[in-house]
């Protein structure tokens, strides 16, 4: 039978966020899912195997519609929406079937591989222009890889696509590292209402004038007499803007900064370029831009490692997770589970690629793993190209992770370039 006492939480503190690994590690060790409490205070199931990770991924009774939540659970930080604004929450990333099915339906008309297989060019001559005006910066000294290239790149790249104005771009990164951060719920609430009113005035101002871009397909987007509403517009809009910008983002960072710390590995790209597609693989595995994945709730009692709880030699039979509880999925520690990776906390570019649930799994999949894929691919061939002695500057104890349960990236990743 299945564990059914309800174990006390295991505490996190703040080095969490800097090594969730050697975290992540002992929880396998000890079973498929722990309940702990996150350095921001949240009391949640943390999955942590691969497998069991991949099958809480696509189990239906594993809930994500915050509506649903209220209303059979009576939950009152939910319906008083403290944190994040009514109209961002109406994505397809909060919803179950049958309402996930539609919006994803509408959004996949929009957001086709045809457009994204056209970027390409763009995404180039963005990277190359970027990597120019580093080269301009050889020695001045050290420079912030994150400023500098890995933000502008594909927060460039997801405005253009959507018909973002230019000069709106700093103010989306402003509010978009923000929403995404362990923060108050003051600041996260004020940046999640200033980006849904700039949304919102955005929105209108398509209709009243369309372009060729993705928010202008989207409010024409249609599935026979459907369409997206307005609340869903601005939320869709949303979460396109801030997942498909910090996804990119931290590739980039944490993958420049795991082959600056396995040369061996850099010299592999180096001496051989083609390996770059299945680089991106390896690096969203090693050290993904995904932590734990986005909040999920039991609409039942759930039993987890029913299967592989005996796997470590201690006897269980699997935990169950009572009705009404959070679950998070831990994805960076689902793609270093030693039953799936051999060695997995050794970088190896020459890896098989695939199976890593960096993007997720079932019908959460990323929408834009193709678009990060792309970038990733590109950002890492230039840069490399560009900067063959591209090297830290300071020590990796050095460095800070940003204060995110959800998002696993570095606050600034200082290098030489040369």
């Amino acid at each position: 039978m299945p564990g059914t006492t309800r174990p006390a939480p295991l505490a996190l503190d703040p080095s969490f966020f800097t090594d969730p690994y050697a975290v992540y590690a002992a929880l396998r060790h000890e079973g498929p899912v722990r309940r702990v409490m996150l350095p921001n205070g949240w009391d949640v199931w943390v999955v942590t195997r691969y497998a069991e990770a991949r099958a809480a991924l696509a189990d239906p009774r594993l809930r994500k519609d915050p509506r649903v939540l209220t209303e059979q659970f009576d939950d009152d930080a939910m319906r008083d929406d403290e944190i994040v604004a009514a109209s961002l929450r109406a994505h397809m990333l909060n919803a179950d079937p049958p309402d996930h099915t539609r919006l994803r339906k509408l959004v996949t008309k929009a957001f086709t591989a045809r457009r994204i297989d056209g970027l390409r060019p763009r995404i180039e001559a963005i990277t190359d222009q970027l990597l120019d005006d580093l080269a301009a910066r050889v020695g001045d000294g050290p420079v912030d890889l994150l400023d500098t290239f890995a933000f502008p790149l594909p927060i460039t790249v997801i405005c253009d696509l959507l018909g973002v104005p230019p000069a709106d771009r700093d103010d989306f990164r402003a509010w978009s590292t923000t929403i995404v951060s362990d923060g108050t719920d003051e600041e996260v609430q004020v940046a999640s209402y200033a980006m849904a009113s700039y949304l919102d005035r955005l929105l209108a101002d398509k209709r009243a004038d369309p372009g060729d871009d993705l928010l202008t397909a989207l409010i024409h987007a249609r599935d026979d007499e459907d369409r997206l509403d307005e609340h869903e517009l601005v939320s869709m809009a949303f979460l396109l803007l801030v997942a498909g910008h910090e996804t990119t983002v931290n590739l980039i960072g944490n993958g420049t900064l795991a082959l600056l710390r396995h040369p061996d590995q850099l010299a592999h790209l180096q001496r051989d370029p083609s390996l770059l597609p299945g680089a991106v693989e390896e690096l969203l595995r090693y050290d993904g831009p995904v932590n734990l994945a986005t909040m999920r709730f039991t609409a039942e009692p759930v039993v987890l490692g029913t299967d592989s709880g005996t796997r470590d030699g201690d006897g269980a039979t699997g935990v169950e997770i009572p009705a009404g509880e959070f679950v998070l999925v831990s994805l960076a520690s689902a793609d270093h589970d030693g039953s799936r990776f051999a060695d997995p906390d050794r970088l190896d570019v020459t890896r098989p690629a695939g199976g890593h649930l960096a993007f997720g799994h079932g019908i959460h999949y990323c929408l834009g793993a193709p678009l990060a894929r792309l970038e990733g691919e590109i950002a890492f061939t230039r840069l490399l190209g560009r900067f063959p002695g591209l090297r830290l500057a300071g020590a990796p104890a050095e460095l800070r992770w940003r204060n995110s349960s959800l998002i696993r990236g570095l606050e600034r990743l200082p290098v030489h370039l040369a």
